[in-house]
């Protein structure tokens, strides 16, 4: 019960900051019930007049509640399905910026960490250099053989632990209480959201994990020409510390200093975005946060990226998915994109794959041919979204996050290339990989993989036919008898069933007569 509350209590702060800041009148309420329609406007009553216009509303009100919030909108710009894709483009540009803190409390981080003073750890570490939200970056020296290395010094901001988790848990208040009130809010899947936002915020605070994700980026990329990773300093890495190898590079975000080094931008581009696919295709694992402020490119000419806080990963079947998806949509065999979508059983069986392949050519067609400049991006999210709905596809939150990566790279490239086709840009990628995997040689790898799989599971037969034995017995008793509930178990379902209703009704009560209170002493 207290534990509602104060969910309900930081719900309600939010939903006064979200009125302040003009995010209602982002909702289109001429669908909704006469209730909803009537809250709607009475937080409105509550609209600053110098609130901001357009989408960006949302983005200031998240900026206003803190860094979970920032973190959440950050997120939310990965699902589009849910907020909308010119909500989800606007969050993209939510700064995750903040205050530093005060040079003596990051030394006392760093001394805890590694429970020994200062100097014995680094040789001289300098102000912070830059701020967000879970942590700050310092510039700082080691030594190493008796000289002086720069390192860069990642280092947790205090306290930021305990406000993450409550925010969280009441994050996962709501998206219970909208699953347990919306089938629509069910499909969506918004606990398994929040849920997924919550492992990246706690891989986010652990820095042991980002420097892991850093170091197998690194042994995946260590042949590659035109891309690598900093250099991990597991010796000076802990929970809350990460210590890497300084990276003397020209930010993606200015380009005013690449053109001054003569750097060819549109080759540039192409190697993000080839760089990008490469990694997730290859390597099946993939940084899903590639904004010009994460990408340097080094007096060598080769893009390095940093910040391994938020990593993607996919599966084989995943990546297959995405090659045999995109070699779809440049080739045009929009019957054979459809065909991977019912083999991958992203798309329920009682729809027809030529329907499926119809609604895939509305998406494919109007971008064919056509260079990046003229293809609005929001335009084919918002109708693939369309047609996730109406095929009552399921979010696939590991291929959100690729789709939102895609997009963010394809935005860094047009900036160096405005002209650039991102489909004839991962054309080679893309063959390479089919012709790979899909060609001789993988089919060949695959057979002995199978010839494996098969020798596995004839190992296992005779425990799975116990199995299946003791199952069978215990249907036949059901059949039989029923299914029986203790009668402590009916209470207990009746008991919650009853304080679901009272809390949701309560809640509702609470932010109505709030809002109507605040809105009465305004006017």
């Amino acid at each position: 019960m207290i534990s509602s509350l104060s969910h309900l209590t930081r719900l309600a702060r939010t939903g006064y900051v979200f009125a302040r800041e003009g995010v209602f009148a982002l909702i289109d309420t001429r669908a909704l019930p006469l209730p909803e329609r009537t809250f709607i406007a009475m937080a409105r009553l509550l609209e600053r007049p110098s609130a901001k216009d357009g989408s960006g509303r949302l983005a200031a009100a998240l900026t206003k509640l803190g860094p979970t919030y920032v973190k959440l909108g950050q997120f939310m710009a990965t699902r589009p399905d849910v907020v909308g894709t010119d909500i989800a483009h606007s969050l993209e540009s939510l700064q995750d910026r903040m205050p530093p803190f005060p040079q003596a409390e990051a030394e006392a981080v760093i001394v805890a960490a590694f429970d020994r003073p200062l100097n014995q750890t680094y040789a001289s570490l300098g102000p912070a250099v830059a701020a967000a939200s879970i942590a700050q970056v310092h510039k700082a020296e080691i030594d190493v053989d008796g000289e002086r290395k720069t390192v860069a010094v990642k280092v947790l901001r205090p306290g930021i632990e305990r406000r993450l988790n409550a925010d969280l848990a009441a994050f996962f208040f709501a998206a219970r209480t909208a699953e347990s009130m919306s089938s629509e809010a069910q499909r969506l899947r918004p606990v398994e959201a929040v849920a997924t936002l919550a492992r990246s915020v706690k891989i986010e605070m652990d820095f042991r994990l980002e420097a892991a994700a850093a170091s197998e980026m690194a042994e995946n990329t260590k042949d590659d020409g035109d891309f690598r990773v900093p250099t991990v300093d597991w010796d000076r890495t802990a929970r809350d510390v990460l210590t890497l190898e300084w990276i003397d590079g020209t930010p993606l975000n200015d380009r005013a200093a690449l053109e001054a080094r003569g750097l060819d931008l549109p080759a540039l581009g192409r190697n993000v975005i080839q760089s990008f696919l490469r990694h997730a295709l290859r390597d099946g694992f993939f940084h899903a946060d590639m904004h010009p402020g994460n990408l340097f490119v080094d007096a060598d000419g080769r893009l390095v990226a940093v910040d391994f806080g938020i990593m993607g990963r996919l599966g084989p079947k995943e990546r297959r998915f995405l090659a045999e998806i995109l070699y779809g949509f440049i080739t045009r065999d929009y019957m054979r994109t459809a065909q991977v979508h019912f083999d991958a059983g992203y798309v329920p069986r009682h729809h027809k794959v030529e329907d499926f392949a119809q609604a895939i050519r509305a998406i494919g067609e109007p971008i064919h041919n056509r260079t990046a400049e003229d293809i609005s991006m929001a335009k084919l999210l918002m109708l693939l979204f369309e047609v996730t709905g109406l095929f009552d596809m399921r979010t696939r939150p590991e291929l959100l996050l690729l789709q939102k990566t895609m997009v963010v790279v394809e935005g860094v490239a047009r900036t160096f290339d405005p002209k650039l086709d991102m489909w004839k840009t991962a054309d080679p990628v893309v063959r390479e990989w089919i012709a790979r995997h899909l060609g001789p040689i993988g089919k060949l790898e695959g057979a002995f993989e199978g010839a494996g799989e098969l020798g596995r599971f004839a190992a296992q037969v005779p425990s799975l036919l116990n199995r299946a034995g003791t199952i069978l017995d215990q249907i036949d008793d059901i059949t039989r008898n029923g299914l029986v509930l203790s009668p402590e178990s009916v209470d207990a379902i009746g008991r919650a069933e009853a304080r679901r209703n009272r809390w949701t009704t309560a809640a509702l009560w609470m932010i109505a007569l709030m809002l109507g209170w605040i809105a009465w002493l305004l006017l």
